[in-house]
C-alpha cells in the first residue's frame, strides 16, 4: 500500500511563509512527476507547481516568484516553500504523485493539508 502524507500546513499572516512536506511510503519502485495542488472553498482543484523525477519545474501563474517546489528523491518526499502568502492562497493544498509499482504506474493523492491566510 502507498501512501501520501503531507505536513506543515497552519495558520500565518499575509506576508508570511510555510513550508509543506509531502512523504511518499510503501513498496516503491520510482516516482515520476510529483505536485501540489489545492482547493479553496467553492472553487475547483488547481495545480500549484510540479516537478519531474529529474527536477523540471512548472508553476501556476498565480504563484510564480512566489513558490517553490522541489524533491528529495532519496527520502520520496516533495516540498513546497510558500513566501509572501496572500489570503487567496488559503486553501486545502494536496500532494500528487505518478508513482511505480510492480511495473505499473498509478497516480496517487494525499490527505491534504489547510493552509489559512489571514491577519
Amino acid at each position: 500500500q502507498v501512501q501520501l502524507v503531507e505536513s506543515g500546513g497552519g495558520v500565518v499572516q499575509p506576508g508570511g511563509s510555510l513550508r509543506l512536506s509531502c512523504a511518499a511510503s510503501g513498496r516503491i519502485s520510482r516516482i515520476n512527476a510529483m505536485a501540489w495542488y489545492r482547493q479553496a472553498p467553492g472553487k475547483e482543484r488547481e495545480l500549484v507547481a510540479e516537478v519531474t523525477s529529474g527536477g523540471s519545474t512548472n508553476y501556476a501563474d498565480s504563484v510564480k516568484g512566489r513558490f517553490t517546489i522541489s524533491r528529495d528523491n532519496a527520502k520520496n518526499t516533495v516540498y513546497l516553500q510558500m513566501n509572501n502568502l496572500t489570503p487567496e492562497d488559503t486553501a486545502v493544498y494536496y500532494c500528487n504523485a505518478d508513482i511505480y509499482r510492480y511495473g505499473l504506474v498509478r497516480n496517487y493523492w494525499g490527505q491534504g493539508t489547510q493552509v489559512t491566510v489571514s491577519s
